[in-house]
Order: C-alpha cells, then structure tokens, then sequence
C-alpha cells in the first residue's frame, strides 16, 4: 500500500492507497512546535495498522518536512520520496526560480498533464487560494498566490475594533443587510469575482482558453458564485497528483 502525505499550511493530509485506490483519508492539524514523538505516535495511531510500502511527501512545511519523513521511515521500515522540483516527471517548470515552485503546485499540474486537461488552470483553495497555469506544452509558466477565504476572514476579525470572526458559509444576498451578511457578501462573493476575474486575465494571457479545475476546502462554496463554465470541482486533486507522481518517479528511475 502507497502512503500519501500532504503537509499544508493548516492541515497534514494523509491518503492511504491501495494500488490506485484511496482507501482512507486522515487529516491532522500542521503543528511546527510539535516534536517528531508527537507524530510517530499520531501516524502510528492513524495509519500504523496499514501495510505500507512505500510513501511519498508533499510539502510546503519546510520545518516539518525532514521530520515527518524520518518518522515515516521509522514506523514502516522505508525510504520516502520527497516531491521537489528535482523530480523526473515530464512537465517543465518554466519560471525564473524553479526551485521555489511549491511541491503542492507542482503535484496540482502534473495531475492536470498526466489526465490529458492542457492548457489548465487549477484553483487550489487552501489558506491561500493559488492559481497554477500550465500550457499545452505541458510547461509550468506561474500562476497567482492570495490569501484564502479563512485568511481574509481572520484579518477583517484582527485588524478592525468592531468587526466580529464568523464562520465562512453561503452568501445569501450581495447587498448584505446587517454586518455577517456584508461581510459574507464580501469575502465568499468578492473572492468568488477576483478568482473569474483573474481567470479571465490569465487565459487572456495565455492565449487560448483552459480547462477550469477547483480544489481544496473552499472549492464548492466558491464555485456558486462563479458564472464561467468551470469544468471539474475535485476535492482531493492535490492528493492524486501526488500519488501520480510517485508513480512516474518510480519509472524514471
């Protein structure tokens, strides 16, 4: 069985797979103060009843990266594959930097380059909500970084005296009637208007139109305030270019 990690900015993902199913999901809260006994006992309690053998790591976390891996390697008696840009995969990484390329980034693309959908757009929204654009050459050419819904929510919350931290949920009327209301209008629906607006630039750019994929947490909510044709919502996109990057890393070696 094939261990999947995705270390995000909030949470930890782990998809566990047998040959090319997903067989069970667990998330855990991105912890960097917490030690490495910390996570050997929560992976052990979490997927030590599994018989993996082998695994693959997906992070942005960089403080938790080497940790996790070793401990993986501790409780399974294997070597982990590090998603970087280093890896053989058949996609080129055509920015000034590829090196900085978030590994997340990376796996969302290669999903759309090995699922025949270029030129594609994928819109990941996470803590940050990321735009990755790759060509019909299969080619990585950059994207957008802003911040997540949570992100906009919990800075209206900090950094005004009397604006009140609600739960991010449907915006109901554009025109909000009391204070949720406007901010819900927004947050969720003016997050919803950058994202088609963005969309419409970068295709503008690109020269042609894209396929339209969504992901992460906030994906579907955002989706229904959208009027362009979006052409999949898939919630654990980033999980599957993973694993199809562990498989592509397996035959390039």
């Amino acid at each position: 069985m094939l261990l999947v990690i995705d270390i995000g900015n909030t949470n930890i993902t782990l998809g566990v797979y047998e040959k090319r199913e997903l067989k069970n999901i667990f998330r855990i809260k991105t912890e960097t103060h917490k030690n490495a006994d910390f996570y050997k006992s929560s992976f052990t309690d979490l997927v030590g009843q599994y018989d993996i053998s082998g695994c693959i790591i997906c992070s942005v976390v960089d403080e938790l990266t080497l940790i996790l891996k070793s401990v993986v390697d501790g409780i399974f008696n294997i070597n982990s594959t590090l998603l970087d840009y280093t890896l053989e995969l058949g996609i080129t990484l055509k920015t000034d930097k590829p090196e900085t390329v978030g590994a997340d980034r990376i796996a969302n693309v290669f999903y759309a380059y090995k699922n025949n959908m270029l030129p594609a757009i994928i819109v990941d929204m996470g803590t940050a909500t990321t735009f990755d654009v790759v060509n019909r050459n299969g080619e990585f050419i950059g994207g957008v970084i802003m911040p997540g819904l949570g992100l906009q929510m919990e800075s209206l919350f900090l950094k005004t005296s009397k604006l009140p931290q609600i739960d991010i949920k449907e915006s109901n009327i554009a025109i909000g009637n009391d204070t949720e209301s406007c901010i819900l209008s927004g947050v969720v629906r003016g997050h919803a208007c950058a994202i088609e607006g963005l969309l419409a630039q970068c295709e503008s750019e690109l020269k042609e139109p894209a396929k339209i994929l969504f992901t992460g947490g906030h994906s579907s909510l955002t989706a229904k305030y959208i009027q362009r044709k979006i052409d999949g919502i898939i919630p654990n996109l980033t999980l599957e270019g993973i694993r199809l990057a562990y498989e592509q890393a397996l035959i390039s070696r």
